[in-house]
């Protein structure tokens, strides 16, 4: 490849960077939806540009592959943090350790985490990986088959995987699929067209018995071309719109990404008495930074069937609609930022302890890579799970936004907003009426919702149903709800009046769902730590006002409205006290060993591990990149074998001896001897001895014309030695070269893209021997071309 390279004219140099600028802008431009904005320009663009002016250095240098996928490799690990993870480095531009740890394995692990990540994809999460690595590759291999290549159209195949990789990492949205297609087109139409007009641009053609300048010719056939195209363009656009299919195009996220369906699990609501019930005083979990006035959310739910409150299966913009957690969620969210760190004690489960609109999960703990791999986050209810259940001692951060509690002035003139909320089923008729009869003096919206808290609120009593308490039945069932409402005394705790509230509210049309969740109380919201026991458990009802939201409703009676007729206690049953015995002695017990403590030996071997696997993951990262690097190198190699085995191993011995010549005329080619196809023996003979001053070259021409035309065919032994003479030649082509120059001879294309070698040629059938004695007869009175050539010169 470096031998084809010439002295490139500056309007070559200019026209092919500018046609792989914008061949290479195109994919660039269609991340823009992955990312959901331009953050990603900065690695893209910059891989891009690095990758451009590598192959551009390299071929100005005329350096071979070895050492421009050597820069690549370092240009990668140079400048891949400050462009791609700049959280990682100092002050944004150094690399660190662990730098050069996420790039090593970002080139085998990123494009999963690019594909197993709901887009818009968060640009901190380091998935900018992935558009850095294949902009610099792209860049590199296109910039260095247009400069190095006769051909222009090789260049194409590394432009168009790189936007084939595109389609298939992006999502099924594109961002302007007709004009990325229509400038890929109409840029490589052009480019070509140009670099043909230049190859021949030359001499003149002849038109009849006058020559015609090309230059004349070649002006029409641009303009010519250049109108087809213009209209082929104004046909494609004014068409895309009715040709273009209704549904989106599927890629390959859609496939990577796992199906999670949350309504696997069972509600959260249902374990609401047996939390009270078990945990009063001890701790489920722990938030150190909860500002006052916010509540930690468990699960938000939407969908009633007469027998639970559950999240819904409506998918988008439900309480079903999870996603995989990523670092730029709730985006849109406004409010106060807060930073919540969150410790598990007691709580198990799927459901994550969550802080207003959250925006990011940072896990910590041995767990941490688990958990993340397996949290789903939902940003219209504000709820998060994993499929992992949490236990004790996992702990993660949040970085969360607490939105404001609109007043009821602030809400006197908003309406209802227009949710998607799942119908309603099995709950009784008269529901209805009971929620008409509690609004009926209300005139606005909120007055219709502070009407139903009311009634439920100041008109019920308070009762978990717990020992000593008054009898207070668990669920929130049809028909649990329906004695709630029908009894003379309302009693119930949260999970009832909650369920209640939010079930009357929908059946006069407003839109509500029941939270679950937890909150300190009034005297411990000042607290730095808040700690969650059953007894800070609650639940409360939801309802979307048109510009405020979500708005917060508390229907349950305070813990102290109690009712005043007893006898709705249950009756105890005294049992008469009897003096039991004392417990037998205790036997005294075996205490284990003392095992010393080996800690800190431990943590000293772990941070050998760690180091020694963040060297592990950077020298498997820049071998991948190597690989991939040479992998059109290797394919070459591959190519070439292939042809000569095909050649030395050919049916009949005459061609066998074809192939030996044919073998010695390409590796001439590609040390950039310049061989006119279709010539003979003699000629191709008297070409390549004058290049490598070899006269044995002549020689073989003949015996191999002898061989190929001669009264008798080839015996084993004379192939055998003719290709040992074509091996010896071919391996003396090289000793005039440096290293690289016989390296960049084996990896050339010249003679691959010659066409003319590569499959062996029919061949017509042997003359009889006579003919073939007369045809040997002359070829040897024949004068040798290479003494003439040499006589001419």
């Amino acid at each position: 490849m470096t031998a084809a390279v010439q002295t490139l004219p500056v309007r070559r140099w200019v026209l092919d960077l500018s046609a792989v600028a914008a061949l290479l802008a195109v994919p660039i431009v269609g991340f823009w939806p992955t990312f959901g904005g331009p953050a990603y320009l900065p690695a893209a663009v910059g891989g891009a540009l690095l990758g451009m002016g590598l192959a551009a250095l390299c071929t100005w240098l005329r350096w071979g592959v070895l050492p421009l996928a050597g820069l690549t490799a370092l240009t990668y690990f140079l400048f891949g943090g400050a462009l791609a993870l700049p959280h990682t480095t100092v002050a944004g531009v150094i690399p660190t350790l662990e730098t050069l740890r996420q790039l090593g394995l970002g080139v085998v692990t990123s494009w999963k985490q690019l594909l197993t990540t709901v887009a818009p994809v968060a640009a901190s999460d380091g998935h900018l990986l992935v558009p850095f690595l294949l902009s610099l590759l792209a860049g590199v291999l296109t910039t260095t088959f247009a400069l190095r290549l006769r051909a222009p159209a090789w260049a194409l195949v590394p432009a168009a995987a790189f936007l084939g990789a595109q389609i298939a990492l992006g999502t099924s949205q594109p961002a302007v699929p007709v004009v990325q297609g229509i400038v890929f087109a109409l840029v490589s139409a052009v480019w070509l067209a140009v670099r043909q007009s230049w190859q021949h641009g030359t001499g003149a053609v002849r038109l009849g018995d006058d020559t015609t300048p090309v230059r004349g010719v070649v002006g029409r056939r641009l303009l010519l071309g250049g109108a087809v195209i213009a209209v082929a363009t104004l046909v494609g656009v004014a068409t895309s719109a009715f040709a273009a299919p209704e549904s989106p195009r599927y890629v390959l996220r859609d496939v990577v990404i796992p199906p999670f369906d949350v309504r696997e699990y069972p509600s959260p609501l249902q374990s609401f008495r047996a939390l009270v019930r078990d945990f009063p005083d001890e701790p489920l979990f722990s938030a150190a930074g909860l500002p006052e006035g916010a509540r930690v959310r468990i699960a938000a739910m939407d969908a009633y069937d007469g027998t639970v409150y559950n999240v819904s299966d409506q998918g988008a913009g439900t309480s079903s609609a999870f996603g995989p957690v990523r670092g730029n969620m709730s985006a849109d969210a406004e409010g106060t930022p807060a930073t919540v760190h969150v410790e598990i004690a007691a709580l198990d489960g799927v459901w994550m302890p969550e802080v207003g609109a959250v925006r990011s999960i940072a896990f910590d703990g041995d767990r941490a890579d688990d958990l993340r791999r397996a949290a789903y986050y939902n940003e219209v209810t504000g709820t998060a799970v994993v499929t992992q259940p949490l236990g004790a001692g996992d702990s993660y951060t949040l970085e969360s936004v607490i939105p404001a509690s609109p007043s009821d002035d602030a809400l006197a003139d908003q309406d209802f907003a227009a949710v998607s909320l799942p119908d309603q089923e099995g709950v009784p008729q008269e529901f209805a009426e009971v929620a008409s009869e509690a609004v009926a003096e209300a005139t606005t919206p909120v007055e219709k919702v502070r009407a139903l808290q009311t009634m439920l609120a100041e008109g019920g009593f308070f009762s978990h149903g717990l020992e000593g308490e008054v009898l207070s039945r668990a669920g929130h069932g049809a028909e649990r709800i329906s004695t709630l409402l029908g009894s003379d005394q309302m009693v119930g705790d949260d999970e009832q009046y909650a369920t209640a509230m939010a079930l009357l509210a929908r059946e006069i049309g407003i839109p509500a769902r029941v939270v679950m969740g937890f909150y300190p109380e009034e005297d411990q919201a000042s607290q730095a730590v808040f700690t969650a026991t059953g007894d800070s458990l609650h639940a409360w009802v939801e309802v979307a006002f048109e510009d405020a939201g979500w708005v917060t409703f508390d229907p349950t009676p305070p813990d102290d409205q109690v009712p005043n007729d007893q006898t709705t206690k249950p009756r105890a049953d005294p049992k008469p006290q009897v003096l039991q015995p004392p417990p037998p002695p205790q036997q005294p017990v075996d205490l284990p060993p003392t095992v010393p403590d080996d800690r800190e030996s431990e943590d000293e071997s772990g941070l050998d591990l760690a180091l020694l696997a963040t060297i592990v993951a950077i020298a498997l990262g820049v071998l991948a990149l190597l690989a991939l690097l040479a992998a059109p190198f290797i394919v070459i190699g591959a190519l070439k074998a292939a042809r000569r085995r095909r050649r030395r191993d050919a049916e009949r011995a005459a061609d066998r001896i074809s192939g030996g010549w044919d073998e010695l005329v390409d590796r001439a080619s590609d040390y950039g001897t310049t061989v006119r196809p279709g010539g003979t023996r003699a000629e191709e003979a008297g070409v390549v001895a004058t290049a490598f001053a070899e006269p044995r070259v002549g020689t073989l021409a003949e015996r191999a014309d002898l061989e190929v035309f001669g009264p008798r065919d080839p015996t084993p032994e004379d192939v055998t030695e003719f290709w040992r003479q074509v091996d010896e030649i071919v391996g003396g082509m090289g000793q005039t070269r440096s290293v690289w120059g016989r390296l960049a001879a084996r990896l050339s294309v010249r003679s691959l893209l010659a066409g003319t070698r590569f499959a062996l040629p029919a061949r017509a059938p042997r003359p009889p021997r006579a003919a073939r004695s007369r045809a040997a007869e002359s070829i040897r009175r024949e004068p040798d071309p290479a003494d003439e050539i040499q006589e001419t010169s």
